[in-house]
């Protein structure tokens, strides 16, 4: 294996220190003499400690090969290219998450109205629709997460669901389940509350709480739904557990069965923390939104007698304290959404800053990197709480 040839033009020779996590190693230079027993990616930091550690200096690294974020490529070597291009690619996946979101919203409203004339659900737009809710979230979930960020109090339940199932779909992927059961569970949070379409709309957007009575017909609605499954073809175990679960407790105290500890599967239960959390940080008729950190202090309130402690700290971990698309305000006042937190630890994410709370009065927009400014985080936001608008920097 001891060739002393030189590898290609695309090639770079590289002092093992610099290596990073996506760099494509193709050989590796031991005292001149190129060895390619070692080609491949690198995955992982441990693997440049073992090439130090076995006394390796140098390996040669193909900069085509290598992942974009290493910054080899010959494109980035102009100084303008990578970020023109980033804030276009940004913008282009923005686009499409709202043109995906507005499609979702009109495909949710069709079936709740249709099912309101007693007809019965079809499957296969959902399983469509759930395929490229996964495909946007694996594409560019940030641009996802800024759209759906934006909420209307009127279009609460078309918006509810969709959210359900973009964060079962979030969350899944962060736990490592199979795309096919991300798509089911997609399903599932799609159509959780579809029972609601029967419920009487003043008990559903009464702006005080609810006395026993019209409580007891709220629950209802998961008993409507069940009806509904029952009449839908083609519907997984998987998607009507996400649906007839999210009001069952693990104590079994929940509703509509009262399903206690293990009979909740893992879907079960997730559905329960991304039903709360999403109408905890909405903005409702009848209360004000949550800020998120806000609400996974409510979250971890529920533990462990509701929901599984265990899955809220996951959740949490998925989410992030400060996620993309929330608002937030920065030690020097300045109020921002969440923009870009792709390889980032949660407290220092890209901002897009747009407002002083100190001074109550709107500010160049301008993009802030926590990576490299001395501000820091102070607080999450409400947008309820704000004096302006923030959708138009959205």
């Amino acid at each position: 294996m001891g060739e002393t040839t030189k590898p290609g033009a695309d090639m770079m020779r590289i002092p093992v220190p610099r290596l990073q996590v996506g760099m494509f190693v193709t050989a590796v230079d031991k005292r001149g003499h190129v060895a390619v027993a070692n080609a491949g990616q690198i995955r992982s930091q441990e693997s440049i400690d073992k090439l130090s550690k076995s006394g390796i200096q140098y390996v040669w690294v193909d900069a085509e090969r290598s992942d974009e974020s290493c910054g080899l490529k010959k494109a980035s070597s102009l100084p303008a290219k990578p970020i023109v291009k980033k804030t276009v690619n940004r913008e282009q996946s923005q686009i499409k998450a709202k043109k995906l979101l507005i499609e979702a919203k009109g495909l949710v409203k069709k079936v709740l109205s249709e099912t309101f004339e007693g007809k019965a659900v079809e499957v296969e737009p959902f399983e469509a629709l759930a395929d490229n809710m996964i495909a946007s979230v694996l594409d560019d979930s940030d641009a996802l997460k800024c759209v759906s960020a934006l909420r209307t109090k009127d279009a609460y339940l078309l918006e509810h669901s969709i959210n359900v199932a973009f964060l079962l779909i979030t969350f899944g992927k962060y736990l490592k389940l199979e795309k096919n059961i991300l798509r089911q569970m997609a399903i599932g949070g799609i159509l959780h509350d579809i029972g609601k379409i029967k419920v009487d709309d003043e008990i559903l957007n009464k702006p005080a709480r609810l006395t026993p009575e019209e409580f007891e017909h709220m629950k209802l609605h998961q008993v409507y739904a069940a009806e509904i499954m029952a009449e839908t073809t083609g519907l997984s175990q998987i998607s009507k557990d996400v649906c007839l679960m999210h009001h069952e407790k693990l104590d079994g105290k929940g509703y509509p069965h009262g399903l206690k500890g293990d009979e909740i599967p893992l879907h079960g239960r997730m559905s329960c923390i991304v039903d709360i959390f999403d109408a905890l940080t909405a903005t409702r008729c009848y209360k004000e939104a949550m800020s998120p950190a806000a609400a996974f202090k409510v979250l971890l309130s529920l533990t462990p007698f509701h929901l599984d402690e265990k899955l809220v700290y996951e959740f949490i971990r998925c989410v992030g304290v400060y996620p993309v698309g929330s608002l937030v305000e920065l030690s020097d006042g300045r109020v921002g959404i969440v923009w870009d937190a792709k390889n980032r630890d949660a407290l220092h994410p890209i901002l897009k800053c747009f407002y002083s709370n100190k001074h109550k009065r709107y500010v160049d927009v301008a993009m802030v990197d926590l990576l490299k400014s001395d501000l820091h985080i102070e607080r999450g936001v409400s947008p309820s709480s704000l004096d302006v608008d923030p959708s138009p920097f959205y």
